[in-house]
């Protein structure tokens, strides 16, 4: 299929024609009409949108397949934001909703975070978004068809196939349709997030995402769409949230959360870089013709440098030592049941003897 695709475009441009042209007045204009949305769409979204498209188009080396990926990502992800906000300006009171004590586990990539996301999402007083609630969020999820629905087979399709083109993703970053997902998923919705990097070299656009976006509006919409998704009756007692780019914006999540409870995880910084930059490379090569390995591990390396800097620089500053704790990769390797309780105890949290078992359970099926 792949082959296919790709061939096909690029017969398709010999003879001047691009059916997968990213253009984004055209995939605006699309999401407007199939959502019926004619409400004013955010800003710093639309400045994130129009960089990201432009990065793509000059910079990222998009094959015809990469180019209709995008497309499609946009369109469905600008559909689900523009349903949200007619959802959330017809409904002003789930804007009004607490968040309180949310968790995050903000450590860099492979430092243990997802199997320590998906092990503390096992407890039911922890609520974490799903892959498919930040994927297709409209509608919001209701309790009595949380586990079946249309959106949940959707992703899993979506998933099946990028497993098959990419056979070895699912060795390097499990995930499943209702697995627990990061952040940096809904700020795709924001257009405001490191995600599309991991399919495409962006160095314009990722410049902007570092430098010039608005990191504290993106929060701020963090916490709307949370609230968005427990207006339709799924909820726990807190958060359960994850991803690196918080590293960033450190003091930006603090004013949206005062309140919240911050996991750092640490690693030998030559592991990190050497085992995103594999994953990232190995997507890379699917969406584009011309990776460069050398290049990625590069750039990440640079990357990564700087977002630990920024933490470190943040934290002194803030001095928010009690609401955060140090966790490092080989502890938890050596006892997770143990490291886990550190975090429960640390944050004055109740361990009950169900999460307890569900914890050792989830250990025992993923060795």
């Amino acid at each position: 299929m792949l082959k296919g695709i790709n061939g096909f475009g690029k017969t398709l441009k010999k003879i001047g024609l691009d059916p997968f042209k990213l253009d984004a007045d055209a995939i605006i204009a699309k999401a407007r009409k199939r959502a019926g949305f004619d409400g004013p769409m955010p800003g710093h979204t639309e400045t994130g949108m129009r960089i990201l498209i432009k990065s793509i188009k000059e910079e990222g080396g998009a094959n015809p397949f990469g180019a209709l990926a995008a497309k499609t990502l946009f369109e469905r992800t600008l559909y689900g934001r523009f349903k949200m906000e007619q959802v959330l300006a017809a409904n002003p009171d789930i804007e009004k909703a607490e968040i309180k004590e949310p968790v995050f586990i903000i450590g860099m990539p492979r430092t243990g975070t997802t199997i320590l996301h998906a092990m503390m999402h096992e407890d039911p007083a922890n609520r974490s978004p799903l892959a498919w609630e930040c994927l297709l969020p409209y509608p919001a999820p209701k309790p009595e068809t949380f586990e079946d629905n249309d959106q949940i087979k959707r992703v899993t399709k979506d998933f099946e196939q990028l497993f098959k083109l990419v056979p070895d993703f699912q060795l390097k970053h499990y995930m499943t349709a209702d697995s627990p997902q990061e952040c940096l998923s809904i700020n795709v919705l924001d257009f405001n997030s490191f995600q599309p990097t991991a399919q495409f070299y962006l160095p314009s656009y990722m410049d902007w995402f570092h430098n010039r976006a608005d990191k504290l509006e993106t929060m701020r919409f963090h916490k709307r769409f949370l609230q968005y998704l427990q207006s339709g009756g799924v909820k726990s007692e807190r958060w359960l949230l994850k991803t690196p780019m918080h590293l960033m914006r450190l003091p930006e999540l603090f004013e949206v959360y005062p309140d919240a409870r911050i996991i750092m995880t640490h690693r030998h910084p030559a592991k990190v870089v050497a085992s995103t930059a594999s994953l990232i490379s190995s997507v890379r090569s699917l969406y584009g013709d011309h990776e460069d390995p050398e290049r990625t591990g590069r750039e990440q390396a640079e990357i990564w440098s700087m977002y630990f800097e920024r933490f470190m620089e943040s934290r002194k500053k803030l001095n928010k030592e009690d609401q955060i704790i140090d966790l490092k990769f080989d502890d938890f390797v050596k006892d997770q049941i143990g490291v886990v309780k550190k975090i429960y105890d640390r944050f004055d949290m109740h361990l009950s003897d169900e999460a307890l078992a569900k914890f050792k359970h989830f250990l025992d099926q993923n060795p």
